[in-house]
């Protein structure tokens, strides 16, 4: 495997689990409750975790740290894309009534078309992206307190 593919197919998988998690909320009616996407970051945290894990592994634990950043962000902005793309689908095609009935839960009188509500999904997903995989890469990084890190400092 390239050094593209981890990212890659780790984002995919975060991709189906988020929309296996969204289709699973929608049986039971309750994925009009923004309450619920709360999980949305549980899933996007293991799933990255996993992918700088593999990446690791891959790299034999000798991986620089803005390497495995960009591996965790990289997973993360795929999942964001491919779940973005699912949600602006479900939203217009498959249940054009969803956007009306989150939207009147918040009892405002703005006026939010499906375009801005697949962006504000788009821009939760980056968001969420960035900040687990700035947490997660700290489990990985080297530290200078042990006798093994003072042996790389400079």
């Amino acid at each position: 495997m390239r050094r593209s593919s981890v990212p890659l197919i780790y984002g995919i998988y975060i991709a189906i689990a988020l929309i296996g998690y969204f289709l699973l909320l929608s049986l039971f009616d309750l994925h009009q409750n923004p309450a619920y996407s709360v999980f949305n970051m549980v899933i996007t945290g293991g799933g990255i975790f996993l992918a700088i894990k593999k990446y690791r592994d891959k790299k034999l634990g000798k991986f620089k740290y803005q390497k495995g950043f960009m591996a965790g962000l990289t997973a993360g902005f795929v999942a964001t894309v491919i779940f973005t793309a699912f949600f602006a689908v479900y939203t217009s095609e498959l249940n054009p009534s969803f956007s009306e009935e989150l939207i009147t839960m918040w009892e405002t009188d703005w006026f939010v078309n499906i375009g801005m509500l697949v962006f504000t999904v788009a821009l939760m997903g980056f968001a969420t992206s960035l900040v687990v995989t700035l947490a997660i890469i700290q489990l990985y990084k080297p530290s200078w307190n042990t006798s093994e890190g003072k042996k790389h400092t400079y």
